[in-house]
This record gives C-alpha cells, structure tokens and sequence, in this order.
C-alpha cells in the first residue's frame, strides 16, 4: 500500500466514524491500515497533521488525534 492510499484509507475511516467518535488514539490508527508497520502509520499520521488533514487534542496526560475541525470542542467555538 502506498502513502496515498494509507492516507485516503485513513481520511474514509475517521469521515465514517465521525458521528459517533472525533478523536482515537494512535493506536486505534494501526488497524485502518493493518498492512503497514506501526512506525509507518505514526509518520503518515504526523504528515497528515503537517498538512491539515488531522490535529493532535491533548487533555494534558492523553494525546488524541482526530479529523481537523471536528469533535465537542469546536462545536463550543461557533
């Protein structure tokens, strides 16, 4: 599997998950694409959160990585 479609994979899972769940461990990542090392996955994540596509969410002891623009504490915001 290449980059662009671990990318593409990723976006379709967090999009199909989104109305029930925003944000999911780095973890949770490794099993949308359960073909690839987990270090590949956690330097796709990182260049997706370069490019705008996810954000990182830390409650200060837990980091969470979801869809960019999404989840509770945007909703406050509008």
């Amino acid at each position: 599997m290449t980059e662009d479609e671990a990318k593409k994979a990723i976006l379709e899972n967090l999009q199909g998950k989104s109305k029930t769940k925003s944000k999911f461990y780095l973890k949770d990542f490794y099993s949308m694409v359960p073909d690839m090392k987990p270090r590949e996955i956690k330097n796709i994540v990182n260049k997706m959160v370069q490019e705008g596509h996810l954000e990182y969410w830390s409650s200060g002891s837990t980091t969470l990585i979801g869809l960019k623009g999404m989840g509770k504490q945007h909703q406050e915001e509008d």
